[in-house]
């Protein structure tokens, strides 16, 4: 049997906050698709942008608005949402949050 290093972690503590900053660590990468972690301060954003993949927003903590089509959502630490594949998106921190972003390339 092959020697496999697992670690156990804690999502939150991945990356602390950085003042006026977005934080973010790659946690996987593969061709069929990533995991993302991401921490952004308060009042940080991405502006309006597409994907070609769909991609599951997971906040861990914090709120944001996340904008899709036009239509704004208030996300809140326990809850996720879904940004379809070349859906214009956008994101802003209402107070400064941690997410984990899920891109499927398939």
């Amino acid at each position: 049997m092959e020697n496999v290093d697992v670690k156990t972690i804690r999502l939150i503590d991945l990356a602390d906050y950085q003042k006026g900053s977005i934080v973010s660590r790659t946690i996987l990468d593969k061709e069929t698709g990533t995991v993302t972690f991401f921490a952004f301060d308060e009042g940080q954003g991405l502006s309006e942008h597409t994907a070609p993949f769909d991609a599951l927003v997971f906040l861990l903590d914090g709120e944001a608005e996340i904008v899709i089509s036009g239509k704004p959502f208030r996300l809140r630490g326990g809850q996720m949402v879904v940004m379809p594949a070349n859906v214009p998106h956008a994101l802003k921190a209402i107070t400064r949050f941690k997410m984990i972003l899920t891109m499927i390339r398939s």
